[in-house]
């Protein structure tokens, strides 16, 4: 297996008495598409959280390409190769697309960076790059319009595409399949593909399990803040724990599930 871009050992989480996560660990290899599934309350979105730094864990280590990203918030996490969409769109809806997209130029390191992409410094290589990128995962229609106009699975990519201008080793994917219907699901699928083939390493958070199965190579399983199978998309479906966690009891003789 190739290395791990990002690491989690022994990571735990607590909210005053209320333990979210407990010894969680688990690897997500480079150029990899990894999924992190499990029942509702599972864990999976605090997960998410302390990895892109929005809570601190309360145990273990959280390593991004070796490096142990405590005391690193948010916005320095981007810089160090990690960027992150949400289940909610989070796009400028009166702004056009391609300014959505060079909003995302924001996130590099360096006072420039920040400058040229309002404008305050004269230079269309900026606005020329966002085109190229929306041109390169056939947005190429929609850069002028302006974003809430356009259809939601439309947004969605556009989203990735923000995400993308920082210019990301590890992309964080938070249920991307949400709200879509199944041509806009398979859409979103094939696009994330190019997206890994560009060699962006993809960890997606989601419930669409067809489309976790037709998207990623590894699953991660969280039941109860702790992580219950870690390994091939195919084995998944035959694991006991993973079967039980998601029967919410086990099978009896005649067929009957029995709630936990």
């Amino acid at each position: 297996m190739p290395d791990p871009i990002l690491r989690l050992e022994g990571v735990g989480k607590h909210f005053g008495g209320v333990v979210v996560l407990e010894d969680v660990s688990f690897d997500v290899a480079k150029g990899s598409r990894h999924a992190l599934i499990g029942p509702n309350g599972a864990g999976k979105t605090t997960l998410f959280n302390v990895i892109s730094g929005v809570f601190p864990p309360d145990e273990g280590i959280v390593r991004l390409n070796g490096n142990d990203l405590a005391g690193q918030p948010s916005r320095k996490r981007i810089g160090l190769g990690m960027a992150r969409s949400f289940q909610n769109i989070r796009l400028m809806p009166h702004l056009s697309v391609v300014e959505n997209v060079m909003l995302g130029q924001h996130a590099r390191p360096g006072l420039l960076s920040k400058l040229k992409p309002v404008g305050l410094m004269p230079s269309s290589r900026e606005k020329r790059e966002a085109l190229d990128m929306l041109d390169a995962f056939g947005l190429e229609p929609h850069p002028g319009q302006v974003v809430g106009n356009l259809p939601y699975g439309v947004r969605k990519k556009i989203e990735v595409v923000r995400a993308l201008m920082a210019e990301p080793q590890l992309l964080l994917l938070d249920e991307p399949a949400a709200g879509l219907n199944s041509s806009e699901t398979a859409a979103l699928r094939d696009f994330l593909m190019q997206v890994n083939a560009r060699g962006v390493t993809l960890l997606v958070v989601e419930h669409d399990m067809p489309f976790v199965n037709s998207l990623c190579q590894q699953v991660t399983v969280m039941n109860f803040g702790r992580r219950i199978y870690d390994g091939s998309a195919a084995g998944v479906r035959e694991d006991a724990a993973v079967l039980e966690a998601y029967l919410g009891g086990h099978r009896s003789k005649e067929g009957s599930t029995n709630a936990a």
